[in-house]
């Protein structure tokens, strides 16, 4: 019964996790006021662990723990009572203990007991002279020891203990790492996080497993990283499929990430999700004391992400890539309030022109964003990061109506140019995008064959047939369609037959270097071109800059160009200037395209 009884004290001490844990101000502040309480130097929370006693806090002594063996403490986790040493060398059996022998002559704990009845240790404190303990001190004590039990609990059930793991959580991790570098400051350490999946697995398996599922992969992780570290290292919850961990003490970085490698092959051959989930691994070296908890954690897990190229890749932190991604955030969030401003967005316009007449006939909005503290942000930059989105919608109809409004003013001019608008694939899930651009075509009295909307070769093969249904809806309201960036995509012929576009553009990089009537570059457009005129497209190539592309493009029959030769995208004034002024245009055209 007696062994049962240890079996179950020492089950509730290590599901509590405290052991080998750094030592915190919570516990510490207690640990001084029982030193004051008894006006002696040496005060500790003592664990009392298989054969040791472990020391959460301590004044006045120098090392962790001292073993468990004729150790007060001891006695008061398995009677679960106070006791009270008035002089150790008088005591038969304390007098040959390591304190005693220490000289230690008084001790008084007091239990630190659970709600369940287990005695975990003690609160005490020791003196170098014999004395009694009053009852006002001994009350006080046992207050001091229910206040530590409070705040174990206290941190064990709130906000402390992830309930599906058992592992100390993120906030358990940064409070640990302040404790940390608050006695080892100036140290070297290495931070570690384990990414178990990306979260479009976790989702797919809690779709089709349920969360029950979830939670088993977790807890398998989880006992499999325990079992990987040593005993005296502790590993942390800190995300719903991420785990870390502080590597060894003076550790070689190349060669722990060596082990690091060989580690997780090893546990993910085991992993019953091995086919199914990503393992993803992330190291950041950094200096206590010198870097927020929050910010050392962040840093590993960024390295994580960028180790996702890889299937259980390991990365260091990079600074660089950091920025990187700190710096879209930033984008993003900025991007929001960019839209509401009404100063910082606006459109360019770049000429469309018929190659066998040299006339401007259309126009493709390109959309502008000058930061008030960046300055210009590159389209290039800004738009992949908002495109997938909740910012698509507002973002996309932004240029709708700036669009339309700019052919409302420029058909009062006599200007009857044609403007192509982009979308993206995340605009293919609205389901009213159709209804929006009618119903705005409608009250600004626009003819339909005015606007012409551009869709990605690629964001039509993400979803094809959610993009042939919209694509009919907007062939049969008259409005023109356009297959941007042709040739970059993984089109199937059978899908490009079916779509009910007039127009195919062709990248400009198939363009960009095309000199003469021959050689590769010649091929591949000339292929291109016939293709998509035998499908019925008319073809528009982008990205002509020389006079010679011009000439190809023209004599292998190609409908229509745009590029730096004819025009630089240009905001609204500067189009008209240059649509009165240029050979490409020698007076305002009055039909659309």
């Amino acid at each position: 019964m007696r062994d049962y009884l240890e079996k179950a004290r020492l089950d509730a001490l290590h599901q509590l996790k405290l052991l080998d844990t750094p030592s915190s101000e919570s516990f510490d502040r207690i640990t001084r006021m029982a030193s004051q309480i008894f006006g002696l130097p040496v005060a500790a929370i003592s664990l009392t662990d298989r054969d040791r006693q472990w020391f959460k806090s301590r004044v006045g002594i120098s090392h962790d723990s001292i073993t468990r063996r004729k150790a007060p403490c001891s006695q008061v986790a398995e009677s679960t009572s106070p006791l009270v040493i008035e002089d150790l060398q008088a005591d038969c059996f304390y007098a040959e203990s390591p304190l005693g022998l220490a000289g230690t002559r008084f001790y008084a704990g007091a239990p630190l007991v659970t709600r369940d009845g287990y005695g975990l240790g003690s609160l005490c404190v020791l003196g170098t002279e014999p004395r009694q303990a009053s009852p006002a001190e001994m009350a006080a004590l046992t207050d001091l020891a229910a206040m530590v039990m409070a705040q174990i609990e206290l941190q064990h059930a709130f906000g402390r203990i992830d309930p599906i793991s058992g592992m100390p959580n993120r906030n358990q991790f940064c409070e640990d790492l302040v404790d940390l570098a608050r006695d080892h400051r100036g140290e070297q350490r290495l931070v570690v996080v384990v990414d178990l999946a990306r979260d479009e697995q976790i989702n797919r398996i809690m779709r089709v497993m349920g969360g029950k599922r979830v939670d088993e992969l977790i807890r398998e992780a989880a006992l499999s990283i325990r079992q990987a570290l040593s005993s005296s290292r502790v590993a942390y919850h800190v995300g719903p499929a991420q785990f870390a961990f502080l590597g060894p003490r003076d550790v070689d970085q190349d060669a722990y990430m060596a082990v690091l490698a060989s580690a997780f092959a090893t546990i993910r051959a085991s992993s019953s999700a091995r086919f199914v989930t990503n393992v993803a691994i992330g190291v950041r070296a950094f200096t206590l004391g010198d870097a927020a908890a929050d910010d050392v954690l962040r840093a590993a897990a960024s390295a994580a992400q960028d180790a996702r190229q890889v299937d259980g890749a390991i990365a260091l932190y990079s600074p660089a890539s950091d920025i990187a991604h700190r710096r879209q955030y930033t984008l993003l969030q900025d991007f929001g309030t960019a839209l509401e401003a009404g100063d910082q967005l606006r459109l360019m316009f770049q000429p469309r022109v018929e190659l066998a007449t040299r006339r401007c006939i259309g126009v493709e909005a390109l959309l502008r964003w000058r930061h008030p503290v960046l300055g210009e942000i590159s389209p290039a930059e800004f738009i992949p990061i908002i495109e997938h989105t909740s910012l698509a919608r507002p973002t996309t109809q932004w240029v709708l109506d700036a669009a339309m409004d700019q052919l409302v003013g420029w058909n009062e001019a006599g200007i009857g140019v044609a403007v192509s608008v982009n979308i993206s694939a995340a605009n293919l899930e609205e389901t009213d995008l159709i209804e929006r651009i009618q119903l705005g075509m409608l009250r600004r009295q626009l003819r339909p064959d005015q606007l012409e909307i551009e869709l990605t070769e690629s964001a039509i093969m993400d979803h094809p047939e959610q993009a042939l249904a919209m694509l009919a809806e907007l062939a049969t309201a008259g409005i023109c369609l356009a297959i941007d960036d042709f040739g970059t995509g993984h089109s199937s012929l059978a899908y490009l037959q079916r779509l009910p576009a007039q127009v195919v553009k062709i990248d400009q990089a198939f363009v960009r270097n095309l000199r003469a009537t021959s050689g590769a570059d010649f091929v591949l457009v000339e292929t291109m071109v016939g293709l998509a005129q035998k499908l019925g497209y008319r073809v528009v190539a982008e990205g002509v800059e020389s006079e010679d592309a011009a000439n190809v493009l023209a004599h292998i029959g190609c409908e229509e160009a745009q590029g730096f030769l004819f025009g630089r995208p240009m905001d609204a004034s500067n189009f008209v200037r240059w649509l009165s002024s240029s050979d490409t245009g020698n007076a305002p055209i009055t039909s659309a395209a």
